[in-house]
């Protein structure tokens, strides 16, 4: 921080006025109360000596306050007094990932622990997040609240039983007002080799104390339709650290955020250690109003490029060949045949390197001890005699960038991050290599959380932060949907027709279920060959990917990035066919991913009516796409819920897939009326609201 922002903010703290008041964030401590915000939300806060308690959060777009009447700290970790306390405020500068953002930290110390609470504030977001660090010695204590099910509970016939009188750490809290406040959790599950329901909702009314598990919490007041959602930075539920059975809790009005995923000996005297964090967003509304303030949010902490994060992958291990066909031949030869895809960024996964994995197609592979082997991360000299530049030349001149796997060495907490982050910086200065596959990962440990960040942190700040990492979200102990994400994208499931486990509806359903809390375009989402492995499924199932076009595949996959996981080598002619629509698609790729994508219709079951709707509003004027899926049912034409608004006239300009341009009003519940002649179809439409 400079001295010119310390000294602004002694004055500015003493006249009450705010800081960087001329910019579209400001935070200021008046006497005890402090403020911080920006020009779509206010969260306004008790001083209370460093440990703040919010008393206030303000919707500056609607004027609306919803009050709180807290008496304990928004933090809470261990018992005592807050002292020394300090405020410092500086601006954080984009780096070409994240957007500029207020920081606010709020410093203090109890006893032995130092806690630092840094808020960021970015300019156009109804949201405040907040990331907590600790350092010193501390004792956590455990949490008091015992397992007993709320039915074995005494009766309560008097006020003195309705307080439980019990202490959780909490991460964040809200105490409020009111007495009709409704309130839903959202789970996510990852590890997808094992998972095919993704995600679960829990919907409730807030009465006795009771806990809750999930990443998300919406809460909305009946009475006065204005609401506010927590979003719980951390690993999915069931992988988090230290993990104490629930993510919230609620009691009647009050709402905490628990579960900081340490232990006691993660807590260091000399380094500060962060625990998970916590986004407090605000709106005033319905489910529309909630989805977009939280995606607002989502889009902060990676702006999105088509240089970077746009890409339609070719990653030849969806075909089973494992490591055994994998060379420079091959690879040369898929280039071709991904051109006549329309293929933009080409994959070499496990076997390019000298090092051999247990993934292998021949026994004896392991990750135990990579860095006995020196040679591991090096382009197998048998397979690739000129090592990968034949490739990333032949990849340039056809307009397709290369991408590796890659798998840090996982023992010991990830000790050897460093090596393994040398060996990416090297390949990127070689080869200008910018996208790796990150797999095989398990963080079992604060230690490895902490060592895979800086993993990741050293290979951004050292590539001009033009690396993106394939996130694989398949297996293990990962950051899930809501934790890592700046570092790139999600690749979601493995599905192969060798298993007979590829169904794409099922696919489908879990971009569309996802897509309404996890940005679709975060998410890389496969098609597979459909004329492989025919007779892994039966002669009259109706789902097998047999049945569809191989348009229609790739077209299940446009809210997402497209991952053509298939060997291009094993397709037939016919196939190449698609490359018309895929170059239409670009066309639209990133305008479409710029929007805020939202699920539309029904939930897909092989049978429905489904899709996904865009939409920007930008200049104060809606427009977006509709993406329309027909599956396989009897109905030409079907009315389909959107979140249009109803009465509106809209313009629907056909942009790809079959069906008409059409002038629709939209009914009821966003619903309009669309017509596909055949089933398995789909349309893409650019609309405008006249």
């Amino acid at each position: 921080m400079s001295r010119k922002s310390i000294i602004t903010l002694f004055i500015s703290t003493l006249l009450g006025l705010p800081i960087w008041g001329a910019q579209p964030y400001y935070a200021f401590l008046k006497g005890d109360t402090l403020r911080m915000g920006n020009d779509w939300m206010e969260r306004t806060m008790l001083w209370n000596n460093g440990a703040p308690i919010t008393i206030s959060l303000t919707d500056k777009q609607r004027g609306e306050i919803i009050r709180a009447d807290g008496k304990q700290p928004d933090f809470s970790l261990v018992k005592g007094a807050s002292k020394d306390a300090t405020l410092t405020v500086s601006e954080i500068s984009t780096n070409g990932i994240h957007a500029n953002y207020l920081q606010v930290t709020v410093a203090s110390t109890i006893g032995s622990l130092c806690i630092e609470r840094r808020y960021r504030i970015y300019a156009d977001c109804p949201a405040i997040a907040c990331d907590t660090y600790l350092k010193g010695q501390v004792e956590l204590y455990q949490h008091k609240d015992d397992n007993r099910s709320n039915a074995d509970r005494k009766n309560i016939e008097h006020t003195d039983d309705m307080a439980t009188g019990v202490k959780t750490p909490t991460l964040d809290r809200l105490q409020l007002i009111g007495n009709h406040w409704r309130a839903r959790t959202v789970e996510f599950f990852d590890y997808t080799d094992w998972n095919d329901n993704l995600m679960t909702e829990r919907t409730w009314l807030p009465y006795r104390r009771n806990t809750y598990r999930g990443n998300l919490l919406f809460a909305h007041d009946v009475d006065t339709q204005q609401g506010f959602f927590f979003l719980k930075e951390a690993p999915s539920s069931s992988t988090q650290l230290n993990y104490g059975g629930s993510d919230f809790v609620a009691d009647f009005s009050d709402f905490m955020v628990v579960g900081l995923g340490i232990a006691t000996n993660d807590v260091k005297p000399d380094n500060w250690t962060r625990v998970y964090g916590c986004v407090t967003g605000i709106y005033t509304g319905g489910e529309q109003e909630a989805l977009t303030a939280l995606r607002n949010y989502q889009k902060q902490l990676r702006h999105y490029t088509t240089v970077q994060d746009e890409m339609i992958m070719l990653n030849t291990w969806g075909d089973r060949s494992q490591d055994a066909k994998i060379d420079e031949a091959f690879c040369l030869a898929e280039l071709d045949r991904a051109a006549r895809m329309g293929v933009t960024l080409f994959q070499l996964d496990d076997g390019w390197q000298s090092g051999k994995s247990p993934n292998s197609k021949t026994t004896g592979g392991s990750f135990k001890d990579i860095w006995k082997n020196n040679e591991y991360w090096t382009p197998n000299p048998t397979k690739f005699p000129h090592g990968l530049k034949p490739i990333v030349e032949k990849g340039k001149r056809l307009g397709i960038r290369v991408g590796l796997w890659f798998n840090p060495s996982v023992q010991d907490d990830f000790a050897d991050w460093q090596k393994d982050a040398e060996v990416i910086i090297g390949l990127y200065k070689k080869y200008g290599i910018c996208c790796f596959k990150i797999d095989g990962l398990q963080i079992p440990t604060k230690a490895a959380e902490q060592n895979l960040r800086q993993l990741f942190d050293t290979v951004l700040s050292q590539t001009n932060h033009e690396v993106i990492f394939n996130l694989d979200a398949t297996a293990g102990r990962r950051g899930g949907y809501h934790y890592m994400n700046e570092y790139g994208n999600i690749f979601l499931e493995n599905r192969y027709t060798d298993w007979g486990n590829y169904y794409p509806y099922r696919t489908l359903r879990n971009l569309w279920m996802l897509s309404r809390y996890v940005p679709a375009e975060k998410m890389q989402i496969e098609f597979l060959n459909k004329w492989r492995n025919t007779d892994k499924y039966p002669a009259t199932a109706p789902f097998a990917p047999a049945r569809y076009s191989f348009e229609y595949l790739f077209a299940t996959t446009m809210a997402g990035q497209p991952l053509a996981w298939m060997e291009a080598s094993n397709l037939p002619a016919e196939a190449f066919a698609i490359k018309s629509l895929v170059e239409q698609y670009k066309k639209v790729q990133y305008d479409f991913h710029k929007g805020t994508i939202l699920p539309v219709g029904d939930e897909p079951s092989g049978r429905s009516w489904t899709g996904f709707q865009s939409i920007n509003r930008e200049k104060g004027v809606e427009s977006g796409y509709l993406l329309i899926y027909r599956e396989d049912n009897t109905e030409s034409e079907a009315w389909v819920e959107t979140w249009l608004p109803e009465g509106a006239v809209v313009t629907c300009t056909r942009v790809l897939g079959n069906g008409e341009s059409a002038t629709l009003t939209v009914g009821r519940r966003g619903a309009v009326k669309v017509s596909l002649p055949h089933s398995n179809d789909f349309v893409m439409y650019q609309y405008q609201i006249k």
